[in-house]
């Protein structure tokens, strides 16, 4: 968009009114009497209410004292311990993970990592440039704020749409900072893993200063973190690891493959045959497989820093400025192989000096392997961002008017093999210096590459015919977001029980994505990562929203809000509405209950994108694991998406100090926007040679490449139980707390465009679009408190599921697994923390608090899944039992 529409734009709206401010600014009206009362704004609701207000959507909120509890040094630490959090990808797993390595995101109930619509202080975060596997953007949590600076995060669970918009289908995480802070904080963390030489560095500060109508608030945050390679944990099985594509590798004489004849498991290899030794004279039928996880991590080395600026000025007793800046720097660099495998099935020609075989025989392998150093994928992430928001009030309420913009930057880089550059090497005409066209095979500047064993010993190869074939893929993406908003909120007309409230404007939002990727990868020169596009598009939406509040009774309010948005283009446009209830039906007990639709439109990248990623895959004609390539291109024929959802839930209070909670929730999809899962497709035909790439025999041959693209799913539909529970109890040794959270889900019903119908409750959901569903979370929480000192304890535990990648008796998943799938464990983690005020306990001027814990203290192992690195990173965390301290300085 040009910038003389863009502005033109905002001053439009401007003028008009639109999105709030759900967060705790409080309003003191005097009455009659003098008595004052206080109105403040929760997430989920444009109009203020009473602090004894029942929200009738179910809020969840996280103060930044149980934040401080978790021993959380990122926010990934406070969203992975949530039950209602199902699938979100902050472990950076290589296999599942390939460029996104130094984010996080949250996944509420298991509908996607953009389902959630995630807000700071009330306002939209950009999105990264960068997509996941799946190829979804996401709001990267990591790049959001300094965790000092937060003082709480506030959970809309049920769907938020008529509110916010279609990327609230499964609710609203609201990210909140502290206000009027005065004071400096400091605070430095160190923790130690068991495993490797696993460490963190944390160090934040904090500065506020209140003034008569101004205020002022900045912090910053470094972490460093090292990394843990799979070697100092092996949770997997060597079966599990290996790549049939090594170095020593395999060779192919028609369609037969041959194990290197000149050595395979003297030099690091593993020998898979395919056919009893002799049953070809001198030759093994096979591959020479290549371990992989030596070099490889569980966890990346990472550096981060994060600062945030908040100003707040009064230039009269009913108007307020409001200004933020934030920006991170976000690098990690992730373990990989010392080369990727050529899937390009290059040709070592009849006259190579080291072809043992007398023929033209073709290579499937990989050109660095065993011995070799690790060749690392880094990732580069910069997010900034920049809000303003201009606030008044109103003889019963307030408007605002606000504007957002932010933008993410991210370059991925890792390196491959250039595909006609490794052929050339292979026909002799390698080397930085020679010219295939004018030279001599093997001759002067131009060398022969040496696929065979024999490059350890007597004929090795020089670095310069390895960098001639070797290049470094590029991905270079940027997505802008800028948001106008306005808002009013009133009084309507008074009801018997008080006063209605009204709450509408409009809003107006431009996104826009760009990857640029290097020459070589636009020509799909690369033989494993092959190459992408360039990537460009953008998408405007308006919005006009109204939310009424009616208190019909002193014990029963309603809310209504409804919410338009156009898309415009074959996208189109939606109406969306909302209808919750909260009843006070006596004292201790209150029921509430909502029902909402929303619909989400095709991501630009979605519609306009592709990208290539790097998956695991079973290959149903021989059951063996293959690591390879998945290829998504866009599909400008998308439908939106819609859903349903809605939720009914209660409160009890049955003594003092006592409470329990409990929802029912349901949502469900129509029309789901995924990207197709490529097992699903090897399942269903894993000979359709036009989605399926083989080496050699395209029909038989080693698994090279699947294509997929983003399709409509016919449907989603997952429903489940939510608990809250607590109680806090006095006695003469202090004050205990124990607490419940769990989620129990009832129902995760897919219906996979390529898999059919499928019941995923309980199941790890490998081979189709979900996600993976253990039943039942729990936690358990026990908090002591006297005096100075502080504790708290953590149970986690996590049901076991079902793994449909693997079945129970070992046999191959082609066959169906008559035996049922494998089961992955159920798990039980310990977390302990104690807290000692230094400061309070010596009288002295300033707070000194020391923080002593430690995270799965009891060292549970997380439970196997024969899968690539041996653990499902969408659930369980590889790192062991972690061990902190931390001091905290405020003054």
């Amino acid at each position: 968009m040009e910038l003389k529409t863009k502005i033109s734009a905002i001053s439009a709206i401007v003028a008009a009114t639109l999105l709030p401010t759900q967060i705790v600014y409080a309003q003191q009206e005097t009455s009659a009497d003098e008595q004052e009362v206080e109105l403040i704004l929760v997430t989920g609701s444009f109009v203020r209410r009473s602090e004894n207000f029942e929200s009738p959507s179910p809020l969840a909120v996280v103060d930044s004292v149980a934040i401080d509890a978790l021993g959380a040094k990122n926010i990934s630490d406070i969203t992975q311990t949530l039950t209602i959090n199902t699938g979100a990808e902050n472990n950076p797993d290589a296999f599942t993970q390939n460029a996104t390595a130094g984010t996080s995101n949250i996944n509420l109930r298991g509908l996607g990592v953009a389902s959630t619509l995630v807000l700071l202080n009330n306002k939209r975060q950009v999105v990264t440039a960068q997509p996941n596997n799946g190829g979804v953007n996401f709001v990267d949590t990591s790049s959001l704020v300094p965790m000092i600076a937060i003082g709480r995060m506030e959970i809309v669970k049920d769907g938020a749409s008529a509110l916010y918009g279609s990327d609230a289908v499964a609710g609203v995480v609201n990210f909140i900072t502290k206000n009027d802070y005065e004071g400096v904080k400091v605070t430095a963390e160190y923790q130690d893993g068991k495993y490797g030489d696993n460490k963190e560095y944390v160090i934040q500060g904090l500065w506020g200063t209140v003034g008569d109508d101004s205020s002022l608030m900045a912090a910053v945050s470094y972490t460093n973190r090292s990394p843990m390679f799979l070697t100092d944990r092996r949770l997997s099985r060597i079966e599990d690891d290996i790549s049939a594509l090594g170095n020593p590798g395999s060779f192919f004489l028609g369609a037969t493959p041959f194990i290197d004849p000149t050595g395979c498991s003297e030099f690091g290899g593993f020998p898979q045959l395919l056919a009893p030794s002799g049953t070809v004279p001198g030759l093994d039928i096979g591959f020479c497989g290549f371990d992989f996880v030596r070099t490889y991590s569980y966890v990346a080395d990472e550096s981060r820093v994060s600062s945030y600026f908040k100003a707040t000025k009064e230039f009269s007793d009913d108007i307020k400025w409001t200004t933020e800046v934030s920006y991170a720097r976000n690098r990690a660099e992730r373990g990989g192989s010392p080369s990727f495998p050529i899937l390009t099935f290059p040709t070592v020609p009849a006259d190579h000096p080291s072809n043992v075989f007398g023929a033209p025989v073709s290579f499937f392998g990989r050109a660095i392997g065993f011995g070799a150093p690790g060749d690392p994928a880094n990732t580069e992430s910069d997010t900034a961002r920049f809000s303003t928001t201009l606030t008044g009030e109103l003889e019963d309420g307030f408007w605002e008017l606000s504007y957002t913009a932010a933008r993410n930057d991210f370059l991925f880089t890792v390196n491959d093999t250039l595909a006609q550059e490794f052929q050339n090497a292979l026909n002799g005409f390698g080397g930085q210096g020679c010219d295939p066209f004018t030279g001599s095979a093997g001759v002067g500047p131009c060398e022969y590459f040496n696929p065979f064993a024999t490059s350890y010993t007597v004929l090795p190869n020089s670095q310069n015919v390895i960098d001639s074939f070797t290049a470094q893929q590029q991905i270079d993406s940027e997505s802008n977001l800028e948001v106008a908003e306005a808002l009013i909120s009133t009084d309507l007309f008074e009801m018997d029980a008080g006063a209605a409230g009204i709450a509408f404007g409009i809003q107006y939002r431009y996104q826009d994505l760009t990857q640029d990727y290097d020459a070589l990868s636009n020509q799909d020169r690369f033989s494993f990562v092959i190459g992408n596009p360039d990537v460009k598009g953008d998408q405007d939406t308006w919005a006009a929203f109204a939310e009424v509040a009616l208190p019909l009774t002193e014990d029963l309010d309603v809310q209504l809000a409804v919410r338009y948005e156009d898309y415009g283009g074959s996208t189109g446009d939606t109406v969306d509405p909302k209808v919750a209830a909260s009843w006070r039906v006596n004292e201790s007990f209150s029921l509430r209950g909502s029902y909402s639709t929303s619909f989400r439109a095709p991501s630009i990248f979605q519609r306009d994108g592709g990208a290539t990623s790097l998956n695991q895959m079973v290959d149903p004609l021989t059951g063996a694991t293959a690591f390879a390539a998945a290829r998504a291109s866009g599909n400008e024929d998308l439908k939106p998406e819609e859903s349903k959802a809605y939720n009914l839930g209660f409160s009890l209070e049955p003594v003092d100090d006592f409470s329990i909670e409990i929802d029912y929730w349901n949502f469900e999809f129509e029309d789901l926007i995924i990207q197709e899962n490529f097992q699903a497709i090897l399942n269903a035909d894993p000979q359709d040679t036009s989605r399926v790439i083989r080496a050699g025999d395209p029909l038989n041959g080693p698994l090279l490449q699947v294509n997929t693209t983003y399709v409509n799913a016919t449907s989603l539909e997952t429903a489940g139980l939510d608990l809250v529970s607590s109680y806090r109890i006095d006695t003469e040794f202090g004050q205990f707390t124990p607490s419940i959270n769990a989620t129990y889900i009832l129902d995760y019903d897919l219906d996979d465009p390529q898999a059919g119908k499928i019941d995923g409750v309980g199941f790890r959901n490998f081979g189709n679009i979900g996600v993976s569903t253990p039943e039942l979370r729990m936690n358990f929480g026990l908090n002591w408190a006297v005096e100075n000192h502080s504790a708290n304890l953590f149970v986690r535990y996590i049901d076991s599921y079902d793994d449909d990648q693997n079945c129970a008796d070992g046999s191959a998943l082609a066959d169906g697994c008559p035996g049922g799938f494998r089961e992955i464990d159920s798990h039980v983690t310990v977390d302990f923390q104690y807290n000692v005020n230094l400061g309070a306990m010596f009288d002295t001027e300033n707070s000194y608090v020391l923080t002593l814990g430690g995270t799965n203290i009891t060292d549970q192992d997380p439970p196997q899944v024969f899968t690539n690195s041996g653990f499902d990173s969408k659930v369980h965390d590889p790192r062991g039992r972690q061990l902190y301290a931390r001091v905290a300085i405020e003054f």
